[in-house]
């Protein structure tokens, strides 16, 4: 039992006798399409990495040549750069774009903009003269449907028929959207982040990127944003950026033809996608780097800096939301927090934890209805349900009515003294001299106890509705719905301490810090850390969801209260179940994703690899006694990825390991173009043609194709050790050996398929290659 590790991953013998010229030949392209993969498969990340260099050997070796091709080499070293830049400019504009159209569309469900039909309610009022401050919203410009059609403002039926084209609209955004994604671009539905996950743990998914999916996805987007449904744009802007980064690295062959390097590209894409998501650039790389990537060299940190630097800064100079900020929720507080209120700020976490737990829970129970019943095969009438249902219940609260970034952006305010919100609807003092920045807590008035009545029941719906809508065919993110319901319980719980601390300023945890007529409690403060405490519990992200806070909201001295808040809630959400939103999704769905967890089990590479006990031998090449039709039986016969090539059916001693797919395209060139390859020509994939007699036709020499170092461990190899070579080498399949003979192979889906036994879920769920 006392084993070597180092002797474990052993080469094959062949290796060393080979010069490396030798063994990385078959990379001179000889025929198209070698080296490129299936759809649904997996990558192989050190093949990838090993083209890459000899690539980067060839360019610096003719560098030397010439100054012409010292100026490519030059270019090259820069394309990097470039597409990054490509990707920034290109995901802040569509961004704006976006955001531009959403802000229009929200207001056309209730009226439009007389002087010009493209503004929105808010840029028509600017442009008036009749406007007062006390009704800013109110100008004779902009007219709510009724009023255009029937000339009243007040009135029940005024009321109705507001009511009636609110819904008419939102279902008429929603039908549209939904029919675009199904006729035009599939793939166009969802957050898109399990997705973009899977993919950057290098699986192959064709089309999931392309041009038709950025587009269709861009223009749903802001169809189902309008239509009002519970979700919200920031997870698919993450996969609009990693479109855009697809479509940029097909300019440069340096990133089209090496899916290794397209995936750091794609990595620092989703990294510009938070950025003009949140107008948080730094929030975005980490993000990046705790979510979504996989494989996260230094190289990719400073690239994914710069295209989210490029992209907010895009953002920026579109200033789609008229306050020279990127973000709609930006905020200042004057007033420090002090050490009583991290309790309730411990709850909130508590809350968002619970929040997400049941939140993953009843989703994905849904999700699993969805794909087993009849309910998956009417997703058209599914979103024009659900559209109407939300739109029915939304419009007779306020709060519900206007877009949800713009409910979290009233409950993030702290009430000044110009605020003319419900929530801010208190009892003032009469005497008092007022101040204009520093208001001292008052009792709340009315409006207040109103609009707290109507939060609850915001609530409670938002909480509902937001689990049937998450995975619906339309694109949808999670950000925004769960910022809602933390800063929706959020809020609820400030205005509760402030009116605590109102009337009991006397009680021993108040008296230290809050004397009579100061300003102690920020309600708006409370309903940050909610919103953190509850993306937190449902993404489970820390770091990065903390900077994403501060750098959306700009509340840099209250970094403490969200740290804990999103620590809390993280703990919370863990002891009930270890994976995230996102992760569930995966699993959901079957992909091929190896999570960075630990591999406890005691078992061995014997006890995963195939062919097991009672099933047919392993499908094997010699290294020079298989003919061509041999070849082609064995690929008719069989779906393997590839083949294992020995020295002899006897021997079974191991050459090497060759891919499906290039022997293939090989045969198939070989036959157009070499003359005498005939179906008993003699295949081998040594250095030198076997001995033939002169009658029989002519070798064909696979040697180029040859994988000539494939991995290998022994029998007795602990799966804990495979599983971390899987997942650190980011390897595809793996040979396994018993003193230099092959006993069989482990791919990634068998590794998959039993780490799925051993935490007693079904195997079979693990869906692609």
């Amino acid at each position: 039992a006392e084993m070597d590790y180092g002797t474990t991953i052993s080469a094959t013998p062949t290796e060393e006798t080979n010069d490396a010229g030798n063994l990385m030949d078959f990379l001179d392209e000889p025929f198209p399409d070698v080296g490129t993969y299936e759809d649904f498969h997996t990558i192989d990340w050190l093949r990838e990495k090993s083209r890459d260099t000899d690539r980067h050997r060839k360019i610096t070796s003719k560098s030397k040549e010439s100054i012409w091709e010292f100026i490519k080499s030059l270019l090259d070293a820069w394309s990097g750069w470039l597409v990054m830049l490509l990707i920034g400019l290109l995901s802040g504009t569509l961004a704006g774009v976006i955001d531009l159209a959403v802000d229009w569309m929200t207001d056309l469900k209730e009226g439009v903009c007389l002087s010009a039909l493209w503004y929105s309610h808010e840029q028509c009022c600017w442009t008036s003269n009749e406007t007062t401050f006390a009704d800013r919203d109110k100008c004779p410009q902009w007219q709510k449907w009724a009023e255009l059609m029937t000339g009243y403002t007040e009135g029940a039926g005024v009321y109705l028929l507001n009511y009636f084209l609110y819904v008419l609209w939102a279902l008429f955004f929603s039908f549209l959207a939904v029919s675009l994604v199904r006729v035009f671009a599939p793939y166009a539905c969802g957050s898109g982040i399990p997705e973009i996950k899977t993919i950057l743990s290098g699986f192959i998914i064709r089309g999931y990127l392309g041009k038709w999916t950025l587009l269709i996805k861009t223009v749903t987007l802001v169809l189902a944003v309008s239509s009002g449904l519970s979700l919200g744009k920031e997870g698919p802007l993450v996969h609009v950026a990693c479109c855009c980064g697809n479509l940029f690295c097909s300019l440069f062959s340096k990133y089209s033809k090496n899916e290794g390097k397209r995936r750091e590209v794609l990595s620092a894409a989703a990294a510009a996608g938070v950025s003009v998501a949140f107008g948080a650039p730094i929030g975005g790389v980490l993000f990046s780097l705790e979510e979504v990537s996989y494989y996260f060299p230094l190289k990719t940190l400073w690239r994914s800096f710069f295209a989210a630097l490029v992209a907010a800064f895009t953002l920026r100079s579109i200033n789609p939301f008229g306050n020279n900020r990127l973000v709609l929720f930006y905020v200042e507080y004057h007033t420090p927090w002090y050490m009583a209120e991290l309790v309730p700020f411990i709850l909130l976490g508590v809350f968002g934890g619970l929040w997400g737990t049941l939140f993953i829970r009843c989703n994905i129970a849904w999700c699993r209805r969805r794909k087993t019943t009849l309910l998956g095969k009417y997703p058209v009438l599914e979103v024009i349900v659900v559209t109407g249902i939300t739109a029915v219940l939304a419009f007779p609260n306020p709060y519900t009515r206007r877009s949800t970034s713009e409910l979290i952006s009233e409950l993030f305010n702290d009430c000044g003294s110009l605020e003319s919100s419900q929530l801010c609807d208190y009892i003032n003092n009469p005497n008092m001299s007022r101040p204009v920045d520093d208001i001292p807590d008052r009792p709340a008035g009315p409006g207040v106890y109103s609009a707290l009545w109507q939060l609850t029941l915001a609530l409670v719906f938002k909480i509902v509705i937001t689990i049937f809508t998450f995975g619906m065919k339309i694109p949808s993110g999670l950000f925004i719905p769960s910022m809602a319901v933390g800063a929706i319980a959020g809020r609820i719980v400030g205005i509760a301490v402030e009116q605590m601390a109102y009337h009991h300023h006397d009680w021993i945890i108040f008296k230290n810090w809050c004397r009579p007529g100061a300003d102690c409690v920020t309600p708006g403060l409370y309903a940050m850390v909610g919103a953190a405490a509850c993306l937190g519990g449902v993404t489970r992200m820390t770091v990065s969801l903390v900077v994403i806070m501060f750098e959306l909201t700009g509340g840099l001295e209250y970094i403490v209260p969200l740290m804990a808040a999103a620590v809390t809630s993280k703990w919370v959400a863990d002891a009930f179940g270890k994976e995230g939103i996102y992760e569930a999704h995966i699993q959901l769905n079957g992909y091929p994703y190896l999570d960075q967890d630990e591999f406890t089990h005691r078992t061995l590479a014997t006890d995963v690899m195939r062919p097991r006990r009672n099933e047919p031998p392993l499908a094997l090449l010699t290294q020079d006694s298989t003919t061509v039709e041999d070849v082609e039986t064995l690929i008719k016969d069989t779906d393997y990825n590839g083949f294992p090539v020995v020295v002899s059916h006897e021997s079974e001693r191991l050459i090497g390991f060759v891919q499906r797919r290039d022997l293939i395209l090989a045969i198939k060139s070989a036959r157009q173009k070499q003359d005498g390859v005939v179906s008993n020509s003699v295949v081998h994939f040594t250095e030198d043609a076997p001995q033939i007699p002169a009658s029989n036709p002519q070798p064909l020499k696979l040697r180029r194709i040859l994988n000539l170092s494939p991995f290998t461990v022994t029998d007795h190899t602990p799966m804990e050790t495979v599983v971390d070579i899987f997942r650190k080498l980011g390897l595809r399949q793996c040979l396994v050996t018993r003193s230099g003979r092959l006993l069989g192979i482990i791919t990634k889906k068998d590794v998959l398929r039993h780490m799925a036994q051993m935490m007693n879920q079904d195997p079979e769920s693990i869906m692609f290659n």
